[in-house]
């Protein structure tokens, strides 16, 4: 009995150093990660739908809370001193999982500026095309909601690849709801409010 008594001991004190093992390698490399995410996915994606902007989206981001509790990174695009889109990233569900699209908003007509996938396992030379120009560039001046052709819209879905296209367009959904819940608040903080000094920082790196 005693024995049994000490096996478990053992094993819960393995299993708390496990536990704890665990949460600390999880703590330390999430942000790595997230800089990793930014800086090789987010960033060119967002640089493809923002082009001949002042700021820097990423370096200039903002964490928003959602109704559901969940915070989401709002990046904003400036010209010549004045917000004119932001970008979200919103993810559907595709042939081979989940796909991820940075969404940019035009902040004056509420409308896409253009899309940039980030993240997906699509079949190579079928899905995987939904990256590519022909399909993104549909999504140009684009009012929300968008929708495949096949359900009354204006996309048209990469043949032998409709889930994927599906997938890609679930995905600006998303962005898009996100947009329009938070739309308030994101003019509130870098349109209504005083960003004299942010938009000095904006300048700075500008010149050098």
């Amino acid at each position: 009995m005693k024995s049994i008594i000490n096996m478990i001991g053992v094993l819960s004190l393995l299993c708390a150093v496990a536990g704890f093992g665990l949460a600390y390698l999880k703590q330390n490399t999430a942000l790595p990660i997230e800089n990793q995410l930014l800086t090789y996915v987010q960033g060119p994606a967002i640089l493809k739908v923002f082009q001949g902007i002042e700021n820097s989206p990423i370096d200039d981001r903002k964490s928003f809370k959602l109704e559901n509790g969940k915070s989401v990174n709002i990046f904003p695009a400036f010209k010549n001193g004045e917000l004119v889109g932001v970008a979200i990233e919103g993810f559907g569900q595709g042939y081979g999982g989940s796909i991820g699209v940075i969404s940019g908003f035009d902040i004056k007509n509420d409308a896409l500026v253009s899309i940039g996938i980030t993240t997906m396992r699509e079949t190579p030379g079928l899905g995987t095309v939904i990256a590519n120009d022909p399909f993104t560039k549909m999504f140009v001046g684009k009012a929300l909601p968008v929708t495949l052709k096949k359900d009354g819209g204006e996309i048209d879905a990469v043949s032998g690849a409709t889930i994927s296209s599906q997938g890609a367009v679930l995905a600006v959904a998303e962005a898009g709801s996100i947009y329009n819940a938070l739309k308030a608040q994101i003019i509130k903080t870098w349109k209504d409010g005083d960003n004299n000094e942010f938009l000095q920082g904006i300048h700075q790196r500008v010149v050098e």
